[in-house]
């Protein structure tokens, strides 16, 4: 039965049918008064409705569903403070390139009228400085086109969240439903945006006497790490077919092996890097931005030759200068480099003795900034399933496990980067298990923005969700303690009363522990993930071994 064969209903209802022939299945969001009608249809649409606590949590439990699935994530939100409470979600997938579609209602007229519930001097303008686009439909067929065209710009190009406002008396209107998804609907990628020529990239690479690749997160979110990869084989034979070495940014995390030794893994953001960058004569960077959150310096380092694949042209033109570029999908680039590449092992064209010797010493300075926290997720690193995604948050332990912690897979670890927002583990993690129900998934969380959107708990409790929430607690915000410090700045404002952790989750019906040991954190590990609920494990620097 077609779409246009269901007979007349709100729009509200047919927007959530719309969504479900589009492939949507859950939705996060909270209903009100002005949004009510876009509730009328999700049930009878079989869409799974997550109800959270505080819009913020919808938005990130959104980005979370769409960084486990590759699918859109939908959220549900009213007028004014809802569409507020979301923006910083929305914020974090623009800077992420996640997928996150806002739905929200609007009022029908805010110009004339002024006192009313949830007004805005401009709602619409407001959401948009935070997302791709935000727009408003004033007709159903608006509507339908507004939706459609977010879903194929999310396989088409760059990521990036989007809004879209319907008003109060619109949603509730009767009309037709939208018209069947067609064929060449929504691409299933963004592809190639021109032909390009590898023949010249091809004689450069082969010439390069220390030829080197970063791969981002733009190749994990694409195809290495799709919904559940393990190290890409096209990313593992590039390295190992052109004797290139290899550094990785934190979100291409995984792309490459632990033990491969040609990877210098996801250490680009220590000062070291840009010494041996500099001694590269030809750098390939391959889906990233190469920012601030990645480097933590101004400049890459490099000397030579700079090559930046890219599905977003904007980072192609940014401040690297890049000498070549290529403006397409990233693994498809891999794949066309490596059809011109020898079917053998190439002789690698770095010391690779060195390569390891400098793992070593990363590994150390960053067991030095923060002691104590690389040998904890040491531990959890070989008591943590193959296959779990784990969501972190702005705390000191996440800091140091990006760097430390070997992935086995891609794309299976999430973290704030770009917009940097504290709050964001607990609920993305939310998503990400209704993503992948049945699979291990994990939240490390800090103690004070762990408190941001710890009302969520009762959200993953009523999913019957059994995500492990490793609790960091430091007993204040350490990190601007020691940056304070650092900038001879007395300590101010950085230790706040914290609740007892384990008590407050249990009140919400979750399950917890306080191992006091390594041994005994590891099997608060592996017990959490055949509950029932979240359990809450609060981990703090006295852990010690037996």
């Amino acid at each position: 039965m077609g779409n246009r064969d269901q007979g007349m209903r709100p729009l509200g209802a047919q927007i959530s049918h719309m969504l479900k022939s589009r492939g949507v299945d859950v939705i996060f969001g909270i209903p009100g008064v002005h949004n009510v009608e876009m509730y009328r249809g999700i049930e009878e649409a079989g869409i799974t409705h997550v109800l959270a606590r505080h819009e913020q949590g919808a938005g990130f439990m959104a980005d979370g569903y769409a960084r486990a699935s590759g699918k859109p994530g939908v959220a549900y939100v009213i007028t004014g403070p809802g569409l507020c409470n979301i923006m910083t979600p929305m914020g974090q997938a623009y800077s992420d390139s996640v997928p996150v579609l806002v739905i929200s209602s609007c009022l029908d007229e805010a110009v004339a009228t002024r006192g009313q519930l949830h007004q805005m001097r401009d709602q619409r303008a407001a959401a948009e400085t935070v997302c791709d686009w935000s727009e408003e439909a004033r007709t159903a067929e608006a509507a339908y086109t507004l939706i459609d065209r977010a879903l194929t710009e999310f396989k088409s190009k760059r990521a990036r969240s989007k809004h879209l406002q319907v008003p109060i008396t619109l949603l509730g209107t009767p009309t037709e439903a939208a018209p069947e998804l067609r064929p060449g609907d929504h691409p299933e990628s963004g592809g190639q945006m021109a032909p390009f020529d590898l023949s010249g990239l091809d004689e450069k690479l082969a010439a390069a006497k220390k030829p080197l690749f970063i791969f981002g997160g733009g190749l994990a979110a694409r195809g290495g790490g799709a919904p559940y990869g393990n190290p890409d084989p096209s990313v593992r034979d590039l390295v190992r077919r052109s004797g290139a070495a290899a550094f990785l940014t934190y979100a291409g995390g995984g792309l490459l092996a632990a033990d491969d030794p040609l990877s210098f893994g996801t250490y680009l953001g220590r000062g070291e890097s840009k010494r041996i960058i500099a001694q590269s004569d030809l750098v390939i960077a391959i889906g990233t931005e190469l920012s601030e959150n990645d480097l933590w310096r101004d400049a890459l380092g490099h000397q030579g030759t700079l090559v930046r694949v890219d599905i977003d042209p904007e980072v192609l033109a940014d401040r690297h200068r890049a000498d070549i570029t290529f403006h397409c999908d990233g693994m498809h680039f891999v794949q066309a480099v490596l059809e011109g590449l020898p079917n053998e092992d190439a002789r690698p064209k770095w010391d690779v003795a060195e390569i390891a010797a400098a793992k070593t010493r990363f590994h150390s300075e960053a067991d030095a900034e923060r002691t104590g926290i690389s040998e904890i997720c040491e531990a959890l690193r070989v008591a943590m399933p193959a296959d779990a995604m784990i969501y972190s948050d702005m705390t000191q332990f996440a800091y140091v496990a990006k760097e430390v912690w070997d992935m086995p897979r891609s794309g299976h670890w999430h973290h704030p980067t770009g917009f940097g927002t504290l709050g964001y583990a607990l609920p993305a993690s939310i998503g990400g298990a209704m993503a992948r129900r049945g699979l291990p998934t994990v939240c490390i969380a800090g103690d004070y923005g762990f408190q941001y959107t710890v009302q969520e708990l009762g959200a993953a409790v009523e999913m019957k969700l059994p995500i492990p929430i490793l609790l960091w607690d430091n007993h204040k915000l350490k990190e601007i303690e020691d940056s304070m410090v650092a900038s001879q700045i007395a300590p101010n404002a950085v230790v706040a009363l914290n609740p007892d952790f384990c008590k407050l989750a249990e009140s919400y019906g979750c399950l917890s522990s306080q191992p006091q040991t390594i041994n005994e954190l590891q099997a608060a590990l592996s017990g959490a993930f055949d509950a029932d609920r979240p359990t809450l494990i609060h981990m703090t620097q006295v852990l010690s071994r037996p």
